[in-house]
């Protein structure tokens, strides 16, 4: 869920090949949220 917001904000807010770069810096966001929220 987090991936979902940040990407597609990441896809509004920024050019088009900054969105596609972005998206693995905001996998590991989404991955070090989740895991400090002790999901897994």
């Amino acid at each position: 869920m987090v991936f979902g917001v940040l990407g597609l904000l990441a896809d509004l807010v920024l050019p088009i090949w900054w969105g596609l770069a972005s998206t693995i810096p905001i996998l590991y966001i989404a991955w070090w949220v989740a895991y400090r929220s002790e999901w897994f």
